[in-house]
């Protein structure tokens, strides 16, 4: 199945990549590797899904907004590839910063979230080695923020 029927499958559009809201750009190519920029969650109407886990956010909350996330990656690495999410060869590296109180401790589920939509999404390709952190605020109030590399086959 590719990429586009899964994500019909799941019922997954995705959006143009959001312009950058500081000095820095949504993606940089270097050879094959694409370094996608981190993406903060958001609500359905594009409002910050503000809140800190483990005070006002559940761990259940945390995934669904890491899986919000991982789409919104989608639609900026779409655009890194020209338009054509069959380019991709491997989702190589997920960071997440998961804004959590210091008695937090699962970062790790919250990052979850994004990391098995990629799996559903890309299969074999995104499985990817990550690191998931705990932090005292991500911007915008986020609960959230995850950036990621990603290696893409050449243009046809």
């Amino acid at each position: 199945m590719s990429v586009y029927d899964k994500l019909k499958e799941l019922n997954i559009t995705l959006q143009p990549a959001a312009a950058p809201v500081a000095a820095y750009v949504m993606y940089v190519q270097t050879g094959n590797l694409v370094f996608i920029s981190g993406h903060i969650a958001k609500n359905a109407d594009g409002s910050v899904n503000v809140g800190q886990l483990g005070k006002d956010k559940t761990t259940a909350e945390g995934q669904a907004a890491a899986r919000a996330i991982a789409i919104d990656l989608m639609g900026t690495l779409q655009d890194a590839c020209g338009g054509d999410l069959s380019r991709v060869k491997r989702i190589v590296k997920l960071m997440s910063l998961v804004n959590s109180t210091p008695d937090y401790i699962e970062q790790h589920l919250v990052t979850n979230g994004a990391s098995e939509l990629f799996g559903e999404v890309f299969g074999d390709a995104g499985k990817h080695a990550r690191s998931a952190f705990g932090v005292a605020q991500c911007p915008r109030g986020a609960c959230v923020e995850i950036d990621m590399i990603v290696e893409v086959a050449e243009a046809a």
